[in-house]
This record gives structure tokens, C-alpha cells and sequence, in this order.
């Protein structure tokens, strides 16, 4: 039987890898959609309603 000491950190490796290319593919998709500006925007306008509220 091989040594199997090196495949732990490939496979972390991979998922990092695999990470990254997902967080790039999400934000791209957000950049190019109007998505976020429009989340902030209604996030902006819940927290400025609780503040004249009271």
C-alpha cells in the first residue's frame, strides 16, 4: 500500500478551488444583475423605518 499522507491536503486543495470558482461565478452573476443594489436598498429602507419609528 502507497503512503496516502499528501491526498488530505489535495483534497482540501479542491474544495478550495472549487470554492473560488463558485464565490467567482456568484459574483459575477451579481455584478452583472441588479440584484444587490436592490437588497441593499430595501435593507436601507427597513433599518430607516425602525429608526423614525422610534
Amino acid at each position: 500500500m502507497q503512503s496516502e499522507s499528501g491526498q488530505a491536503t489535495a483534497e482540501y486543495a479542491l474544495v478550495i478551488v472549487a470554492a473560488a470558482i463558485v464565490a467567482l461565478a456568484l459574483i459575477s452573476w451579481v455584478a452583472g444583475s441588479d440584484v444587490l443594489p436592490s437588497f441593499f436598498e430595501a435593507v436601507v429602507n427597513r433599518v430607516r423605518g425602525f429608526a423614525t419609528q422610534g
